[in-house]
């Protein structure tokens, strides 16, 4: 993870692009929210619905994960863009992606967990996302981060 004035940035290998169509049969949900305090519940309910309903919620730590680091991305559209925001989830190949695209063009960036009440959500996703990574589109951004999907060490990391 490259690192500049201690503050990790989103993984720079990655494509910024738009994820890939997932394959016929592989898991595709977008979900709009508004920029209400109730959102960040909404968006992480919705996760746990729609990764039960895959069949992913039962593969060890994935669904638990999953919703906590949606409900930061979540929770940083609302506190820091101001804004709605977009939530969407692809499942294929064994890797979870999950986006969440915001009216904020500001890049997030990785600080250190200290004792103050903000600002270990971008701490969070670095830890315990295989990758996360930023791309801005029009007037605002989209975060995203990818878990693996079948319970086992490597699986869904994408070959170099």
């Amino acid at each position: 993870m490259q690192q500049l004035s201690g503050c990790h940035l989103p993984d720079p290998d990655a494509p910024y692009g738009p994820f890939p169509q997932p394959p016929l049969g592989a898991g595709h949900l977008s979900v709009e929210y508004g920029p209400r305090p109730s959102a960040v519940r909404e968006a992480r309910a919705q996760v746990r619905r729609q990764l039960e309903g895959w069949g992913i919620a039962e593969r060890g730590e994935v669904a638990d994960v999953a919703e906590l680091l949606v409900g930061e991305l979540a929770t940083n559209a609302l506190l820091h863009a101001r804004s709605g925001f977009r939530l969407t989830l692809f499942a294929a190949h064994g890797v979870l992606r999950c986006e969440v695209a915001d009216g904020e063009r500001r890049v997030p960036r990785v600080l250190a967990a200290g004792t103050g009440e903000n600002g270990r959500g971008m701490f969070l996703v670095d830890a315990l996302a295989q990758r996360w990574g930023c791309h801005r589109e029009g007037s605002g951004k989209t975060v995203w981060f990818e878990l693996g999907t079948c319970g086992a060490d490597g699986c869904g990391r994408r070959q170099p």
